[in-house]
């Protein structure tokens, strides 16, 4: 498995944007038809040589995987070249890299900045002649007499 993760490690993962990704299945698609037309002719050559583009442009699209090395290998044999194996590959490499960085943006702490609330504004100046409102007074013990007290009414009736 370490040649695999060296082998990866010296070719660029591209971003996996969906222009690449529609690229990549164009040429599974395409390589897969041909070898399908060509059927056993394609056997004496050209079915190898479209499996070497394939491979080539796929990793240059999507990146190295290592999926990708046993469905070249695959390609070879006889029979099984008929499959489409290029798209199921291509499928299935897309399938992993976007899970893989569902997992990695999840499992990573996302910081954010946290603000201070705005400080605390004074109280509206009162008018003159106004009392405070007891409502305005800090908390008060049962039998406590109210620390603001309305002033007496100079016109008693």
């Amino acid at each position: 498995m370490k040649l695999f993760d060296a082998i990866a490690s010296r070719l660029p993962a591209p971003r996996l944007t969906k222009g690449r990704v529609i690229a990549a299945f164009l040429v599974a698609l395409s390589c897969d038809a041909l070898q399908i037309l060509l059927g056993p002719m394609g056997w004496l050559a050209p079915d190898e040589v479209l499996d070497a583009f394939a491979f080539a442009i796929i990793t240059w699209l999507i990146g190295f995987h290592v999926l990708l090395l046993p469905t070249f290998a695959v390609e070879f044999i006889p029979v099984v070249d008929m499959l489409p194996t290029w798209t199921g590959c291509v499928a299935a490499v897309v399938a992993l890299k976007n899970r893989a960085a569902r997992t990695s943006s999840a499992s990573s702490p996302s910081f954010s900045v946290i603000t201070p609330p705005p400080p605390a504004m004074p109280p509206p100046p009162l008018l003159p002649g106004a009392s405070p409102r007891i409502a305005d007074s800090p908390p008060r013990l049962p039998g406590e007499s109210p620390v603001f007290q309305d002033p007496p009414d100079p016109n008693p009736s």
